[in-house]
């Protein structure tokens, strides 16, 4: 008898799955389409890791710290919190999947700002749970009372957001934590390149996560590292579902090294505001729309010369930029994305080379 083909749940049957940034296999490619951080990372970091792997590796026999000590105590040293009130994960994603299956599911929705990050309704329909979407106005802001009245359990804000590259306030995060019903998640993967940031946000709230990420301002999108700042009841709470081990050795020490290493992070940094401060002002001078950007890529309406921005313009800027072997990114399936490229800010070689074939698209 021919055994039946097993069958997944049914709401993980119907799950799209979260389709991420093409990696191109070979070489020869600009690749600014990941927001991965052009430069390596501290030195301080690499050293860490190479010692955890001294006496030839034979640390990696045993399993590492089973919360990750090294990266909690650094991170709350870092933003002055207790160890107790971090929570570390696999990255940042791993995060929002915890906050996703500790406090959504049937019944219990989770809210987003429209457009966001494309991966919030990816965790939630794993856990079946319902997407409420609160539309970003056409002049990149956002309603308070609409989030309030949203209905969801837990409401993700990321800021500065993405794919839009534009920061909100921190008083009016702080405005909206102070009478939104729910948890109160943000998403603070670009914060290194903002102005300003929502960490002390927890301290004052115990309805309000701030998550971070190494994989941007630290150059280690490769160790997948990140943490999040809780309440102390929260923080319980996520180590009640989190996975034993959810991050290996040389991933807990690199990235404790590099939280400690505010130096090289403040410099590295300083050179990708500026290089997206001359990408903006050189795809301007090409007469591309471009959004002034809080993040590490900028969102860029592309307009051959004497034309306008559409959809069709957009797609074939970005073919013609693959055409050349340099990766950007598409967001068709909303108004505010839907005629733009989401660039990132790469070397000042890499930039060069994406500002030299856009010119050439322009000029058509």
């Amino acid at each position: 008898m021919k055994p039946l083909e097993p069958k997944a749940n049914p709401h993980i049957e119907a799950l799209q799955a979260y389709t991420p940034g093409e990696q191109p296999q070979g070489g020869g490619w600009v690749k600014l389409n990941t927001n991965e951080n052009p430069y390596p990372p501290s030195p301080k970091a690499v050293e860490a890791a190479r010692a955890a792997l001294a006496d030839g590796g034979s640390l990696l026999r045993l399993y590492p710290s089973p919360d990750s000590t090294p990266l909690r105590e650094a991170a709350a040293k870092l933003h002055g919190y207790n160890a107790n009130a971090v929570v570390a994960g696999n990255g940042s994603d791993d995060l929002l999947n915890l906050l996703i299956r500790a406090y959504a599911g049937p019944g219990r929705s989770i809210g987003m700002l429209d457009p966001s990050y494309s991966l919030y309704p990816v965790l939630a329909a794993a856990q079946g749970a319902t997407v409420v979407k609160v539309p970003v106005k056409s002049d990149y802001t956002f309603d308070t009372a609409e989030v309030v009245k949203c209905g969801a359990a837990i409401f993700f804000l990321t800021n500065p957001n993405a794919p839009l590259g534009v920061a909100f306030k921190v008083e009016q995060v702080k405005a909206l934590a102070a009478v939104y019903p729910g948890l109160l998640v943000i998403d603070e993967a670009y914060a290194a390149f903002a102005g300003e940031t929502c960490a002390d946000l927890p301290k004052q709230f115990s309805n309000v996560v701030v998550t971070r990420t190494l994989s941007k301002g630290h150059a280690l999108a490769g160790l997948r590292a990140g943490y999040a700042l809780c309440p102390l009841s929260v923080a319980a709470v996520l180590h009640r579902v989190r996975d034993s081990y959810n991050l290996d050795r040389l991933a807990q020490v690199a990235a404790a090294a590099a939280l400690q290493d505010e130096a090289w992070l403040s410099v590295t940094v300083a050179k990708i505001i500026q290089t997206r401060r001359r990408l903006t002002d050189a795809l301007k001078a090409l007469g591309w729309k471009v959004n002034e950007s809080s993040a590490n890529f900028v969102l860029a309406e592309p307009v051959v010369k004497g034309g306008v921005a559409s959809v069709q313009a957009a797609e074939s800027a970005f073919e013609f930029l693959r055409s050349q072997k340099i990766l950007v990114r598409r967001f068709p399936n909303h108004f505010l994305t839907e005629k733009a490229l989401r660039i990132t800010v790469g070397t000042d070689a890499e930039v060069d080379a994406l500002l030299a074939a856009a010119g050439v698209w322009t000029k058509g």
